[in-house]
């Protein structure tokens, strides 16, 4: 499920972590399956209404700094599943903290960051549910959710201001494009 609202930030996917993603929802239903998504956070592009002080930064690396409402692109380059570990997974997920940790570390080791993570919804709706928004703790990250509930399986992705999902465009391209 992609929108084509342009003013929405994108998330750019590999089709085949797409096709990786939608097989681990398939295998892991009726129970909610989760990961974390690896890879880049872009910077703002020119028709944002926010202050751009690129011209004024140092040397550091302020990715994790970054404005956490930010509206770039996000750029998957890799997956990472993780077992859920929620006491009722049929109708919630978590990553259990050792594991978050070490998949965390995994993925700044291999130079990518924390662009945002993903779960499914064996048979609920295509969207963030009231639950999803009381435990979103990443604010700017994509939050990607596998739909198995309806007629057809369906892919979105919100980005979590903080205070509230606001849906964006989901690109899936080939792997050169990435």
């Amino acid at each position: 499920m992609a929108t084509d609202d342009t003013d929405a930030p994108t998330l750019v996917v590999p089709e085949s972590v797409r096709e990786e993603i939608l097989a681990h929802a398939r295998e892991g239903a009726p129970e909610e399956i989760c990961g974390i998504l690896a890879g880049s956070r872009g910077e703002r592009g020119p028709e944002t209404d926010h202050h751009d002080d690129s011209d004024h930064r140092d040397d550091t690396d302020d990715s994790d700094h970054r404005d956490d409402t930010d509206d770039s692109d996000h750029r998957v380059e890799a997956h990472h599943p993780a077992e859920n570990a929620a006491e009722t997974p049929r109708t919630r997920y978590e990553i259990d903290p050792r594991e978050q940790l070490a998949l965390l570390e995994r993925i700044e080791e291999s130079g990518r960051e924390v662009v945002g993570f993903y779960h499914s919804h064996p048979a609920g709706p295509p969207g963030p549910s009231a639950t999803d928004a009381a435990q979103a703790t990443w604010p700017g990250r994509s939050y990607v959710i596998v739909s198995l509930g309806g007629e057809e399986v369906s892919v979105g992705s919100w980005r979590w201001t903080g205070e509230e999902f606001v849906a964006e465009t989901v690109q899936f391209v080939d792997e050169d494009a990435t």
